[in-house]
């Protein structure tokens, strides 16, 4: 079923898998760096409100980011990236109580809107769905998902919860990664 509300505009693509360890962060940040070196506008969002990881990929600073612009309605900050003009980093910020919370929010979902007219792609990092539901909430707002295991690691059953689970977010899956690290 593909969505007619989502043609035409940025490609948004959030990341999820079953366990943590799957390499989730690091594929998002490749991912965004790729689309950031065709020249188009690209952001990177760390969604993962419960264990962070963007900012320490990046070296920018995570005291202020996704979780405090959404909790207080505030414009985010936007880290810029060294060596690529065109990809802006959002971090999770401060880890709040609430994130679930937060990322099923009104708030987030204006956000998200307003990137899809900024933006080319954007790219989104969640945390582990089999832990915590949140990049399910981050999925039905975004729409579209890449499925990410790792080979030796995610146990089968995992990852067929998982996408049962995606299943009633009506998100578009894209695809699914096997990594190898």
């Amino acid at each position: 079923l593909l969505r007619r509300d989502l043609i035409d505009r940025a490609d948004i693509v959030t990341l999820l898998s079953p366990c943590a360890g799957e390499g989730r962060s690091q594929l998002a940040a490749e991912l965004a760096i790729a689309f950031a070196q065709t020249g188009r506008p690209t952001l990177l969002v760390d969604a993962d409100l419960r264990r962070p990881h963007q900012h320490v990929l990046f070296g920018t600073d995570n005291r202020q980011g996704l979780s405090q612009a959404i909790e207080y309605e505030i414009e985010p900050l936007l880290h810029p990236v060294q060596g690529l003009p065109r990809m802006s980093v959002l971090t999770a910020g401060a880890v709040p109580s609430n994130p679930l919370e937060l990322l099923s929010s009104r708030g987030f979902a204006s956000m998200i809107e307003s990137w899809r007219s900024t933006f080319d792609f954007v790219v989104i990092d969640t945390a582990p769905i089999m832990q915590f539901s949140d990049g399910l909430a981050v999925a039905s707002i975004a729409g579209r998902v890449l499925a990410l295991s790792r080979a030796q690691h995610t146990p089968y059953k995992e990852m067929q919860d998982m996408l049962r689970r995606l299943a009633a977010t009506r998100s578009l899956i894209l695809g699914a990664v096997i990594s190898h690290f």
